[in-house]
């Protein structure tokens, strides 16, 4: 895990009119039925937004479900929203009030922002974690001891705070999805000739090495290593990319191990991974590509299909029961999901919804104004190359 994030959020917990503890001892059955109510009398001010890897009785319950940058997007162009609980971790609504709030649509709504919740302030993200902003910008620093930082374009994945975002749009660099990682990165090789990639190294590596970028020309930078990361100057001057030590405690779970496992005792079984994975299982898949390619690829695929699915367990416990005429298997036999995510259960959503209802928003997220504006930067870069 990295160091503590600098905060990047303007309002804090507030007590609101609701106390918390009451909600624990409520049934799923009454907790739904609240939700439904509050969701009755906000009508299309609010927006329930669902991520992908949320648990099912979560979902059902979301206006909208899809990826983090899918839902900010979707939920920002809702003319009639003044009101998005997100369903996610923090990063993600984090975004959502970047995107939600930016200054020409505020000024079309006559100043009225539009206020984002998080269920629970604990939902995080360990892979964003692993980057704090002190510690990329001290690396920053010190790469320019060794190689001219006007020469380096950082990259930083949309899983990582909104700081960081902030600090590649200040830099000249660009967001990215797993979708159009590889879109980013030739964005960015045509600008310099190298480039910082956080906080995921597995993304990052396995998007370059389609792009002809070996192996050796990819050093990765610890940030508990000492000098220079761990690397030589050597290493850092023959460099393409430099890979931030950082990944999703979900993905690296995967072994090829279990891809052989499965190859064995499943004749004809095709395996699909997320490209968060390490380069020994994403090389050797069948599929790999984002939550999203991992959907449309299953639904799109006949009836019989047998699918071994390295991604996280809501999700492919979810297609499983959404396509019984498919054979779908969760890849590692290690039970492994995304622990924070799992954090949004109903109890904080209806606690969430009963406070926003009484005027009383708890966990509110707002980003700071300039470290939203960079951030807005770096994303309007980001969907420019992916048009």
């Amino acid at each position: 895990m990295g160091g503590k994030q600098r905060v990047s959020i303007m309002s804090t917990v507030s007590l609101g009119t609701y106390d918390f503890a009451p909600y624990r001892s409520l049934s799923n059955a009454e907790l739904h039925e609240r939700i439904q109510k509050v969701r009755g009398q906000m009508g299309s001010k609010l927006l329930i937004l669902g991520h992908h890897y949320q648990q099912d009785e979560v979902i059902e319950l979301s206006d909208l479900r899809g990826d983090s940058y899918q839902l900010s997007k979707m939920a920002a162009e809702s003319s009639d929203c003044r009101y998005i609980v997100f369903c996610g971790v923090h990063f993600m609504a984090e975004t959502a009030d970047i995107l939600a709030n930016r200054p020409e649509v505020v000024a079309q709504r006559d100043g009225q922002r539009v206020t984002v919740v998080l269920p629970d302030m604990a939902a995080g993200c360990s892979m964003a974690d692993m980057a704090a902003i002190d510690q990329v910008e001290n690396a920053w620093e010190d790469l320019g001891e060794v190689i001219d930082t006007n020469d380096i374009t950082p990259v930083t994945y949309i899983n990582s705070a909104a700081s960081l975002k902030s600090f590649v749009g200040k830099h000249g660099g660009i967001v990215c999805t797993s979708s159009n990682a590889d879109k980013a990165l030739k964005w960015a090789f045509s600008r310099t000739s190298r480039v910082l990639f956080f906080p995921d190294q597995h993304l990052g590596r396995n998007t370059a090495l389609t792009m002809g970028v070996t192996e050796e020309q990819m050093p990765v930078w610890n940030p508990y290593a000492g000098d220079l990361g761990g690397n030589t100057e050597a290493q850092l001057v023959d460099s393409k990319v430099v890979l931030w030590q950082g990944h999703c405690s979900v993905h690296q779970m995967f072994k090829k191990e279990h891809v052989a496992a499965f190859r064995e005792n499943h004749p004809g079984i095709k395996i699909l991974v997320h490209p968060e994975c390490m380069r020994e299982v994403n090389e050797i898949a069948d599929v790999s590509g984002s939550t999203g390619k991992i959907i449309e690829t299953v639904r799109n695929s006949p009836a019989g299909t047998k699918w071994a699915i390295g991604t996280e367990l809501h999700l492919v416990n979810r297609l499983e029961k959404e396509h019984p005429e498919q054979e779908i298997h969760f890849l590692s036999p290690v039970v492994c999901m995304c622990a924070t995510m799992y954090r949004i259960d109903l109890a904080h959503l209806c606690w969430s919804l009963e406070n926003l209802a009484a005027g009383t928003p708890v966990n509110e997220i707002r980003v700071d104004d300039e470290t939203a504006k960079w951030s807005r930067v770096a994303l309007e870069r980001m969907l420019e190359v992916s048009k």
